[in-house]
């Protein structure tokens, strides 16, 4: 075979030909386009992963350019997923990128997770920011069988563990509910809005990260780290914890079978950490006409229309002077300057519909 852009990468005796036939023909499905997910879909791609699914509820924001590093100055304010997507096409055109705008919620995780040209994916990457989240993934992971690969980073610490299927077997290994039980209660874990984050802590993660996505895609399990990795890069710290001894006999997701996360509703509206705002999902399906929405939305305020999105500001509402709409094409709004999940699901049905 002539020296290919990933001749590198196929002199590695764990890689070699047909390894990176098989990268090829995997699809990775990366929940999150934050830090994690920008830096570990950057190094899938360069590995040639042959389809990446990128889920991103959210819009770029300049504080994001410290750590997330597939965007830039002039993509602040695009959809995460859709700048995520067009910077991988021009990193490799050979790998397909498929951005889905989207909150990763109970009602659309399995349409989302098979939706792609690739079909079903061969791993899941956690790219996400909270608990919730990672257990709606892992029920989604416990029950396809599909390796589940978490991540974490917050200030300067970071950890990282995979979950291998066959879940709950005495031979396999713990998910994630074997490990953590529960999320942990609301405002008890800092965040990167509240504690921030160090950027290059953020490529260590991701970096171990993609090297057991890849270790998994190219049929190499017993390579796959069995521990979670813990580390504080600042406190120079590091720790590590076997993960097989934390296999729960009575977990409820995968001895149980119970998918409490991605059997669970999806219709309230949710705030957003770090943000005055809150997110309201429609309560119906179907798609909105975002021109004659803001066609409608003309006398309450100044809105513009892009391929993805209305956004915009109601002027002289009831009980605020300024209140931020952004309205997605699936009906999800974000509504900024105000943290009342009543008022903004009430906010909604008046602007936007019930």
């Amino acid at each position: 075979m002539p020296h290919d852009r990933y001749h590198r990468q196929r002199l590695l005796p764990g890689i070699g030909d047909a390894g990176q036939q098989r990268l090829t023909e995997s699809h990775a499905l990366i929940v999150g386009c934050g830090a994690l997910g920008c830096a570990a879909a950057d190094l899938l791609a360069r590995a040639g992963v042959g389809t990446l699914t990128l889920v991103d509820r959210d819009l770029v924001e300049t504080t994001n350019l410290q750590r997330q590093v597939l965007f830039d100055e002039s993509q602040v304010g695009e959809p995460k997923a859709i700048a995520a997507a067009e910077r991988l096409a021009r990193v490799n055109r050979g790998v397909r990128t498929e951005p889905v705008i989207a909150d990763f919620n109970p009602t659309n995780a399995r349409s989302i997770a098979t939706r792609a040209t690739g079909g079903a994916p061969d791993v899941i990457l956690d790219g996400t920011d909270n608990f919730e989240t990672r257990f709606l993934v892992n029920d989604l992971a416990v029950e396809s069988g599909v390796p589940y690969l978490y991540a974490g980073a917050v200030g300067t610490r970071g950890m990282v563990a995979a979950f291998r299927p066959p879940f709950g077997a005495r031979e396999g290994g713990p998910c994630l509910r074997c490990v953590f039980d529960a999320p942990p209660p609301p405002g008890s874990q800092p965040t990167c809005d509240t504690a921030g984050v160090l950027g290059p802590v953020i490529s260590i993660v991701a970096g171990v990260q993609a090297g057991e996505a890849i270790k998994v895609l190219t049929g190499a399990h017993d390579r796959v780290r069995p521990t979670l990795l813990e580390f504080d890069a600042w406190a120079n710290t590091r720790r590590t914890i076997e993960l097989a001894p934390m296999r729960d006999p009575a977990c409820a997701c995968c001895v149980r079978g119970s998918l409490d996360y991605l059997d669970a509703p999806a219709d309230q509206p949710a705030t957003i950490c770090g943000r005055d705002a809150v997110q309201v999902l429609p309560t119906g399906e179907g798609g909105i006409d975002l021109a004659a929405l803001a066609e409608r939305l003309r006398a309450h305020g100044s809105f513009e229309v892009t391929r993805f999105l209305l956004r915009g500001a109601v002027e002289g509402d009831e009980t605020d002077d300024r209140i931020g709409l952004t309205v997605f094409r699936d009906g999800r709004a974000l509504i900024s300057g105000l943290d009342d999940p009543v008022r903004a699901r009430s906010i909604y049905a008046k602007y936007i519909g019930a």
